[in-house]
């Protein structure tokens, strides 16, 4: 849905900028599964304990869980740029300093500072993309979540390789890699303004007194104890060589990104977020168990860990989908709460796990993760009406009236005009003025702000305060064209097949005879990510739907349906 004119914009054709923060967040991702090839060269050849090779992930974790909670503070005071700029920076000296430090306490060390790096580069990187591309919101995400797939893919492959070289190897090119996005980002980068608003240190933490994002951020911990159990503890009892790790988690990795890309949302779509949730939790604790009661069994251990990348892929993006969903805090905040609470779980998880192993034996840690994720669905459980609720679009998810307190004219059945803030709305607006005026109906004008999740973060298509102005221009055309008038704001939460059925289902409950909206803009190799809000708009709405093009004209709807337009 959206004002847009002519053939759908590609995500790929970006400017320079874009493509710079996006190889920037594959060599990010890539570091989900980096070290794993390399944790039992690192045990052996510096003599250390499998616990102390674990606080590698203890320290990352742990400060960029922390760290999650300033990074909002950080970037409304300097700018997105600047604090990806940061973060990229720390990322660069501390993955050099891990590479060269010829200690395990050093390494240990160093990550932390990798890891605080991190958390500014990934709270920033998502919104810069958004703000400096220029193929449309969706396109960002499509690319976004594009950049997500490659890095968790390739990531274990490219340890592995570097790793046969030398434990040394993957520091190092995790360096060389971030110092060239460094450069680009510096050089093609555009300056980014900052927010309007200064966000707070506490507004995180207040946050979590919010019993939606408090419970799904708790489900997240649990869930996240589970999985960096399976994944960093793994490779011990595995007993292959560097080579063989890297090629047994690169599987997992496409499994990861695949279920997370293209799999969640289609099941979400289906079976609805909190069911699709019991589910693959529940096949997830199974797959611990399994690889707890087999860990002695190679051949069952590996098949059982790149299935996982299954299960993980889809918990990632649908546990994000749910904390925005419920949360009523903005999303930034939202974000940085989760975030805090999640890594804080995934952080002990694998020295956990390696103290217990050492304590009792080799299958205690894994019985102990599948118990976690166990205890997730209880959690998730409790907060099951909330995330239901959410879910079907109730009253939490309209921002307002616009201006507030306006009635609704009871002038019998409305038209109803759905924007969102991608395009200039002056052609959409004069149809829906004229059709108004030939039906002698009132208008519903519906402003949608887009909150679309991309695995594990999420985007908005623009902030409430620009739509607010952008929906109160709509109305004070339309007043002066004669026409009364009620404006809304719409927060939808999911994809763009999420926006067209929730603008259905507005029309629905407001009776209204007619649907006017613009043509799609995004299609073709964009359409593998997600679906069309005109199209998902056209199939659900019990009404008429009048689609404009920007020069005024009616769309034949087949054509808007592909992302086309007629000649």
């Amino acid at each position: 849905m959206s004002t847009a004119h002519g053939a759908a914009a590609s995500p790929f054709r970006q400017p320079k900028a874009v493509w710079a923060v996006a190889f920037a967040c594959v060599v990010s991702f890539m570091g989900i599964g980096l070290v794993d090839p390399i944790l039992p060269a690192l045990a052996k050849q510096l003599k250390a304990s499998p616990s102390s090779v674990e606080l590698l992930f203890t320290s990352y974790l742990v400060v960029t869980a922390v760290a999650m909670l300033v990074t909002g503070f950080v970037s409304s005071r300097i700018g997105a740029k600047r604090t990806l700029v940061v973060g990229l920076v720390l990322i660069v000296v501390f993955s050099a300093l891990a590479g060269a430090s010829g200690s395990i306490d050093g390494i240990i060390g160093f990550r932390a500072g990798w890891g605080l790096g991190n958390a500014l580069f990934i709270a920033t990187s998502l919104a810069v993309i958004v703000a400096s591309a220029s193929g449309g919101f969706a396109g960002a995400i499509v690319l976004y979540e594009t950049a997500l797939g490659v890095g968790i893919g390739l990531g274990p492959l490219v340890g592995g390789e570097l790793g046969g070289i030398s434990w040394r190897g993957p520091f190092f090119g995790v360096t060389t890699l971030m110092a060239i996005s460094l450069i680009a980002t510096l050089v093609l980068v555009d300056k980014t303004p900052k927010p309007a608003r200064r966000t707070s240190i506490v507004e995180p933490l207040a946050a979590l007194r919010h019993r939606g994002l408090g419970t799904m951020s708790v489900t997240a911990l649990l869930y996240n104890w589970g999985f960096f159990t399976l994944l960093a503890y793994t490779p011990f009892p595995m007993h292959l060589s560097i080579h063989d790790l890297g090629y047994t988690f690169t599987g997992w990795g496409v499994l990861v990104a695949v279920f997370a890309v293209f799999v969640a949302p289609r099941l979400q779509q289906r079976f609805g977020t909190p069911r699709t949730l019991y589910v693959n939790l529940a096949l997830l604790a199974i797959d611990l168990v399994v690889i707890g009661a087999f860990t002695s069994h190679r051949a069952v251990l590996v098949v059982a860990v790149i299935i996982s990348g299954a299960f993980v892929g889809l918990n990632n993006t649908l546990t994000t989908q749910a904390v925005m969903l419920v949360s009523p805090v903005e999303r930034p905040t939202a974000s940085a709460a989760y975030g805090f609470v999640r890594f804080i779980g995934g952080g002990l998880a694998p020295y956990v796990a390696a103290r217990l192993a050492a304590h009792f034996d080799v299958h205690v840690p894994f019985y102990l993760g599948a118990g976690t994720v166990a205890v997730a669905i209880a959690v998730l459980a409790s907060g099951h009406r909330l995330l239901d609720a959410a879910e079907a679009g109730g009253e939490e998810q309209v921002v307002g009236e616009v201006p507030p307190g306006r009635a609704v004219p009871p002038l019998g059945r409305p038209v109803v005009l759905a924007l969102d803030g991608v395009d200039d709305a002056t052609a959409v607006i004069r149809a829906t003025s004229d059709l108004a005026r030939l039906l002698g109906a009132p208008v519903e004008v519906l402003h949608v702000i887009e909150t679309d999740v991309a695995v594990e973060d999420a985007a908005d298509s623009e902030p409430a305060a620009t739509a607010a102005l952008a929906a109160t221009e709509a109305l004070r055309r339309l007043e002066d064209a004669g026409i009364p008038v009620s404006g809304h704001l719409l927060r939808v939460v999911g994809s763009h097949g999420d926006v067209g059925r929730r603008v259905a289902a507005f029309a629905e409950e407001h009776d209204a005879r007619l649907i006017v909206t613009g043509p799609p803009h995004h299609g073709g190799l964009a359409r593998l990510f997600d679906a069309s809000a005109t199209a998902d708009l056209v199939r659900a709405a019990s009404c008429d739907v009048y689609i404009v093009r920007a020069d005024g004209t009616a769309a034949d709807v087949g054509d808007a349906l592909t992302g086309r337009s007629s000649p």
